[in-house]
Order: C-alpha cells, then sequence, then structure tokens
C-alpha cells in the first residue's frame, strides 16, 4: 500500500441480523449507523453487505436462538428486511431514484459433503456499483455460516464485522489502523490481523486474569503492548494490547486471514454455530502454548484499557425506545417509582445490562 488508499477501498463493513422482538422496526440497525456517523464517519462511504439472517421453523412459542419463530414473527421479519433495505439504501445511495439492484443466487454448504442437504441456498440482491449487498438465506445460517458468506463476496482485504446490537460510544480511528494492520504483514512476531474493539467486561484487559494467570500471555503482553504509529504518522498513535480470544463482538479482520484461520474447510463451521463459542477456546489453548502469532488476534486499548468503545444494545430482547419505556413504565408503577426521564433511564437500562446479563465470553 505506497499510495494512501481511502478506507472505502480497504474495508468492507458487513451487518449481519436477524429476527428480534423490535422487528419490524430498524430502530437496532438505525442505532448502529447512528453510532457510525458519530463515532467512525469513514465507515459510511464503505461498502457494506448486510446478511438477514433466517429461521427454521415457524412454531406456537418461540425460540429465536433455535431458528423457531412464532407466524407473527415470521410476518414481521419479511417486513423488517424490507425496512432495512431502504434504510441502507437511502444512506449510501442518497435521493437516487434509478438505484438498478442486481439479484443473484449463492450456496452455504457445511459439514459433511455426503449429505445432499448440508447446503443452504441464498439470494443475494446488489447494486451495480457493488456497494450495497443484501443476503437472504432460505433457512437459519447462524453467525458463522453468515459471516463467511459475506466474506466471500467482499472485495476488499479487510472487513468490519458488525452484530446488529453493538453500538459505537467513543471514537474509533479506522483509517490508521488499517495502515497498521497492513505494514505489520512484514513483522511477523507481530502481525496485526485481528482487532476486536472494547466492551464493558473487556476493560483493563491486560491487566485481567485472563492474561495474568499465564506466564506465556502475560510475557507477550509486556513485550508487545503498546501504541502503533502509522509509517509517516508518528503523531498518530494507535494503542493496541494483544488479545487471548477471537470474539465475535465488532472487530476488523484481514478477509485472507479470517477465510484462512477460521474457515479453512466446510467442517469448519456447522449451521447455527457462533464464530467465538467455535473456535474461542480452541484458538486461545493454542495461544497459551505459545501459538499467538497463528492468531494474531489485538485489542484496542484506548486510555490504557479504560475507555468504552461499545455498548451492548440486548437484541434479543429489546423491544426498540417505545417498547422499553412501556416495560420501564411497568415496572415504575408496580414498584411505586416516580417517572424519570426517558433518555436517562434508557441509557442506565443499557449499561445495566451490559453489568448485570454480561456478555457470555468467559475465558480459561
Amino acid at each position: 500500500m505506497k499510495e494512501v488508499l481511502p478506507t472505502s477501498s480497504l474495508l468492507t463493513v458487513i451487518i449481519t441480523t436477524s429476527i428480534t422482538p423490535s422487528a419490524p422496526s430498524t430502530e437496532l440497525v438505525s442505532s448502529i449507523l447512528a453510532s457510525f456517523s458519530r463515532h467512525c464517519p469513514d465507515l459510511a462511504d464503505c461498502s457494506v453487505i448486510v446478511v438477514f439472517d433466517s429461521y427454521d421453523h415457524i412454531v406456537a412459542s418461540a425460540r429465536l436462538k433455535k431458528g423457531h419463530v412464532t407466524p407473527e414473527q415470521a410476518r414481521d421479519f419479511s417486513v423488517y428486511k424490507e425496512n432495512v433495505k431502504q434504510l441502507v439504501l437511502d444512506q449510501h445511495c442518497g435521493d437516487n431514484q434509478a438505484v438498478v439492484l442486481t439479484q443473484g443466487h449463492g450456496e452455504a454448504e457445511y459439514g459433511s459433503p455426503g449429505k445432499a442437504d448440508n447446503a443452504v441456498p441464498f439470494t443475494t440482491t446488489q447494486t451495480q456499483d457493488k456497494k450495497v449487498t443484501f443476503i437472504e438465506p432460505s433457512r437459519r445460517l447462524g453467525f458463522g455460516l453468515a459471516v463467511r458468506s459475506a466474506l466471500r463476496m467482499a472485495e476488499t482485504p479487510y472487513v468490519w464485522i458488525q452484530q446488529h446490537d453493538w453500538a459505537l460510544v467513543s471514537n474509533f480511528p479506522i483509517h490508521p489502523l488499517l495502515k497498521i494492520m497492513f505494514a505489520s504483514e512484514a513483522t511477523p512476531d507481530a502481525p496485526i490481523k485481528y482487532v476486536c474493539l472494547p466492551a464493558v467486561r473487556m476493560l483493563s484487559y491486560a491487566t485481567s486474569p485472563d492474561v495474568v494467570e499465564f506466564p506465556a500471555l502475560r510475557a507477550l503482553t509486556a513485550s508487545l503492548k503498546g501504541d502503533f504509529s502509522p509509517a509517516s504518522e508518528e503523531g498518530v498513535k494507535i494503542p493496541l494490547t494483544p488479545l487471548f480470544f477471537w470474539h465475535d463482538k465488532p472487530h476488523v479482520a484481514s478477509v485472507a486471514h479470517y477465510l484462512t484461520r477460521v474457515f479453512p474447510t466446510r467442517l469448519a463451521m456447522l449451521r447455527g454455530d457462533f464464530i467465538e463459542d467455535k473456535i474461542g477456546q480452541r484458538a486461545r489453548g493454542q495461544m497459551k502454548e505459545g501459538e499467538w502469532t497463528k492468531w494474531a488476534t489485538w485489542l484496542y486499548y484506548p486510555s490504557d484499557g479504560k475507555e468504552l468503545c461499545l455498548r451492548h444494545l440486548q437484541g434479543r430482547t429489546w423491544r426498540g425506545t417505545e417498547g422499553a419505556a412501556d416495560n420501564a413504565a411497568m415496572w415504575r408503577q408496580k414498584n411505586g417509582v416516580k417517572e424519570p426521564h426517558v433518555k436517562e433511564l434508557l441509557i442506565v437500562d443499557a449499561e445495566d445490562r451490559d453489568i448485570v446479563a454480561g456478555e457470555d465470553d468467559t475465558q480459561t
């Protein structure tokens, strides 16, 4: 990368979304896109691939994680997909009424090739300039196969992986980071192939038990943690520390590294799998045995691990601002609590859920 390429030439944004209680409202995705505009505006210029993960069965009682939805949720999801498409097209194509979309087809294979049904067909819808792509599988893929399907369509060397319920809450220097990641290709002892953004349970990670209780990880952190600067931009400092896990929460990664390391064969990820559940502990185990460079995972570490970059909006339970306000009003009435300002309530509620519910990423 001798010439300075714009972020849009280096990075594709991949957004995975699925059925949520707030559908058909786009408020969840709108919140994510708004956080991009506030804290990382370069992302708005990048190509975007949206994967609408589907469901398997329509039943009387929903189990979203299993792909079981009610008839009402199935109807809402159809409307939700159209609403999100319009939202994304409006952002990337503006008022252009002559947007031409092309249709395509693909297949997400998994597991043993000997089983004919070990593949999920999907359709693609794409603008002519490939700036916007939508992927719609016929059945549930799960996060892992959804990401792989999008990675295969990306035409940039790096991707931003974004689940639909993680919002940015502080500024993120994406362009300097991409230049640092590219330059690290020439440093085999400290390659930067994956950079995760810190959520609440990742604060002070470098001094947490996940690191300091393991001599190899503690030593690697001591030798590699620091500020990184792009060539000819010594005044720009990007704080990073080695990360000893592969998280699903928002991250920037090399496409080639992702496909080679996480998805080497169709057996690597089954339908319904989450990447961190499938390979997180396996990767961590290898890192503790001295194979961290194989994974090359880092954590963005502003303010020496004291600054939060992400807030979890709890997409599986969140019913939107109106639904959250209704639930809060019922709780206040039941408990005899006076009514606070709605925005204050929602902010506190989101923070409490992050800390109380937490993120299921226990490491050993």
